[in-house]
């Protein structure tokens, strides 16, 4: 059932992480929030973040070792990062599955408050006295947000913004946080069984493709159209998109 269901979706998921990956390409994220997001129109949330992994680890590790100071930001996040893991495998375990019906509701919400905040251009500043109280806090809420709806932007992504790094810092910086909410996902997918499965496991690695030309080619692009104009018009897309998976869950 789950392989012919999959099978039937073909042409949705390579379309999907095509278009994931080259917004990743252009504004350095956004394949999660895409992905999970057009996938979610078709199928439960829990399955769309199963698809999501490989493609999502291989472009976060490329994205990741694009910077230069990765053992320095390492050692700044760590806390950030353990949190989001200890997030990530606790929702997991306790959250009732009653919250889980919800998902797609919860998913919709996530990627319009995501929407919202871009299109604010909200640029928030993190204290350097505050980092060691706040990254645990931000990154069990992003644990937690992830396990439910598989989209690890919010809160990590605007705390991170908030930190002041320089604009390849700040990518690299966001990759890291991508690759290590990936794993925590991948490993509390695989606690329940989701990644066990070869139809779903399989189709993840195919999705890898896709993704990669994806990224490429926005890669490309990134030198050639305004960055703004499509951040605008990518968080309009995600505002209407939020919308509907959040009224369709809800009602």
């Amino acid at each position: 059932m789950e392989s012919t269901f999959l099978n039937g979706q073909t042409t949705l998921i390579g379309f999907t992480f095509l278009l994931a990956g080259l917004v990743k390409g252009v504004v350095g994220l956004g394949l999660p929030t895409v992905a999970v997001g057009l996938l979610g129109l078709a199928m439960p949330p829990a399955q769309a973040a199963a698809l999501l992994v490989a493609p999502s680890m291989v472009t976060n590790v490329v994205q990741l070792y694009t910077g230069p100071r990765l053992g320095e930001l390492a050692r700044r996040m760590w806390p950030l990062l353990a949190a989001i893991c200890v997030g990530t495998w606790l929702a997991a375990a306790l959250l009732p599955p009653s919250l889980m019906v919800h998902a797609t509701a919860w998913l919709g919400a996530a990627l319009v408050l995501y929407a919202v905040l871009g299109l604010m251009a909200f640029h928030p500043k993190v204290p350097l006295a505050a980092e060691g109280w706040l990254a645990p806090l931000i990154g069990v809420v992003t644990g937690a947000i992830t396990a439910v709806t598989g989209v690890f932007v919010i809160p990590a992504v605007p705390y991170i913004q908030g930190l002041g790094l320089d604009r390849e810092t700040l990518v690299q910086a966001l990759g890291l946080s991508f690759t290590v909410s990936t794993i925590a996902l991948a490993v509390s997918l695989v606690m329940h069984g989701a990644l066990l499965h070869t139809p779903v496991l399989g189709a993840s690695l195919l999705a890898l493709v896709p993704a990669l030309a994806g990224m490429f080619i926005g890669q490309w692009l990134r030198h050639r159209i305004s960055a703004a104009r499509f951040r605008k018009l990518f968080f309009c897309g995600l505002l209407l998109l939020g919308a509907e998976l959040a009224l369709r869950g809800f009602f």
